[in-house]
């Protein structure tokens, strides 16, 4: 099995967890989806330039973010504060990159096309065959 496949179930597998997650401390699940596209306005940069675009969108498009939202909500927690919201918006944002890496959108490279989990879109329908070299017949100029 390739590398990006496993990639991809374990992240949906991720996704599946929070949902599970998130219904099982009855919160409202549909949060995940409600606030799902919120997290895309990352891809604005993209206006700028296709490098700008690429930090703005892995910016928001990784782990990192969520997992400092719910170590702050623990932080909070274990001082005697409760912030149920910062766990929501945790779950929310890794959902998100969760279902946008079991999809096959991966953190951006050259540009929006180009990620760590390959080519964002369809395949040339021979893209997996190797070139085939052409004969000396072909390659000239005068074809009998």
């Amino acid at each position: 099995m390739k590398t990006t496949t496993i990639q991809r179930v374990e992240n949906a597998a991720i996704a599946s967890s929070i949902m599970i997650a998130v219904i099982a401390y009855s919160q409202p699940w549909w949060l995940l989806f409600a606030a799902f596209l919120l997290f895309d306005l990352s891809a604005l940069g993209y206006l700028r330039s296709s490098r700008a675009g690429a930090v703005t969108y892995n910016l928001m498009h990784n782990y990192t973010g969520p997992a400092l939202v719910l170590s702050l909500y623990f932080a909070l927690l274990l001082g005697g504060r409760q912030a149920t919201w910062l766990a929501l918006l945790a779950a929310c944002w890794a959902f998100h990159v969760a279902v946008d890496r079991a999809l096959g959108y991966g953190l951006k490279l050259e540009d929006f096309t180009h990620t760590h989990l390959g080519r964002i879109g369809r395949k040339p329908i021979d893209a997996d065959r190797p070139p085939v070299p052409m004969t000396s017949r072909e390659k000239s100029p005068i074809n009998d």
